[in-house]
């Protein structure tokens, strides 16, 4: 582990080093949007990217998208300007590194990682990063967990909700998230489709309903596992709202009462575990998914989120207006409860 005394000199040199040698970036230099600031409030927590290397690495294996293929750091920009987003808290979508063999996915995620610092460095303010991290082994995954909160300064770490049939609440990660509880961490999770899954409605895109449904049981596997109880100081972000989650709370709350087992699991509560959660409004900015969510946990853990490529912040943002949230609510969510996360935020 890094001396935390030497880390900011740490940051520094990695810095000079990327700066000198360029990885491959093609970044924007001498934007407008960078150089004449604008008025700006909101805190965007779930918006994409895509690095040099691990965009070609998906290209190779047939994965990247169109959008994935069109996305620039230019159009992040415009999109934050004119949603009014002071800062994009950027990361990966699926499939992450999940396709690539270990020694391939430790390459790309820390590639990726130090791609977003390079771009954090020449935007100053506007971007934080949650980090790619590894899961083929725990060595890998604690090694980028390490170097991507100790020396890169990631405001925390993506994990996708599963891992092939895995959840984050599989006893395979018990050490990946006991260390997260050590560090405090932060730990955004991105749906993906497990492995289960797949071509159950070839016609429907598995974004419809395998997504939201693969967030709830990531939540599901958290709680049910233990995990969530051991691990009280890891901070949870949960994109698009959680999921159908809110439709089964009632289901949920029944489990520890007919399981004994489950009651050990679950000593506070499935609510209490649920209500300390975050979760975000990508996909939900919508008068009936809100007011479900805003029945289910309290304004102080709903986060502003577009999914940038695939939703724009102006969408998310005009959503959140018309869905009957009052002035403070809107700043709640727009800025101040990402701050109380993440207070480096609320001094930028």
């Amino acid at each position: 582990m890094q001396n935390a005394a030497l880390l900011p000199h740490n940051r520094r040199l990695f810095l000079q080093s990327i700066s000198s040698i360029g990885l491959g970036l093609s970044l924007p230099t001498h934007s407008p949007l960078a150089q004449t600031p604008v008025k700006r409030e909101r805190i965007d927590t779930h918006h994409h990217l895509w690095s040099t290397q691990y965009l070609e690495a998906l290209k190779k294996n047939k994965l990247a998208s169109a959008l994935a293929e069109g996305w620039s750091v230019q159009k992040t920009l415009e999109d934050m300007e004119q949603a009014g987003v002071k800062t994009s808290i950027l990361s990966v979508t699926t499939p992450a590194v999940a396709f690539a063999p270990t020694e391939l996915a430790r390459a790309l995620a820390r590639e990726s990682n130090e791609w977003v610092a390079r771009l954090q460095s020449e935007y100053p303010n506007r971007f934080g990063s949650f980090a790619m991290i590894p899961m083929q082994d725990t060595e890998s995954a604690l090694k980028e967990i390490a170097y991507s909160l100790d020396i890169l300064k990631a405001d925390g770490v993506c994990l996708m909700t599963s891992y092939g049939d895995k959840w984050l609440g599989n006893t395979l990660y018990a050490p990946v998230m006991d260390e997260l509880n050590r560090r405090n961490a932060i730990v955004y999770t991105h749906p993906t489709r497990a492995d289960c899954c797949r071509n159950l409605q070839p016609e429907i895109p598995p974004t419809v309903v395998e997504y939201g449904t693969d967030t709830t049981r990531t939540i599901v596997d958290i709680i049910f596992s233990g995990t969530a109880a051991r691990c009280p100081k890891i901070d949870f972000i949960f994109s698009h709202g959680g999921g159908v989650l809110p439709f089964l709370t009632d289901r949920l709350e029944w489990v520890p009462k007919i399981d004994k087992k489950m009651q050990a699991r679950v000593p506070h509560g499935v609510m209490h575990e649920i209500q300390r959660f975050y979760y975000d409004t990508a996909w939900i900015s919508n008068p009936m998914s809100m007011s479900a969510l805003l029945k289910m946990v309290p304004i102080e853990k709903i986060l502003f989120a577009s999914d940038y490529p695939y939703r724009t912040g102006e969408s998310i943002y005009q959503g959140l207006n018309e869905s009957g949230l009052n002035a403070a609510q809107l700043r709640a969510i727009g800025w101040e409860n990402a701050q109380r996360l993440m207070p480096h935020w609320k001094s930028q």
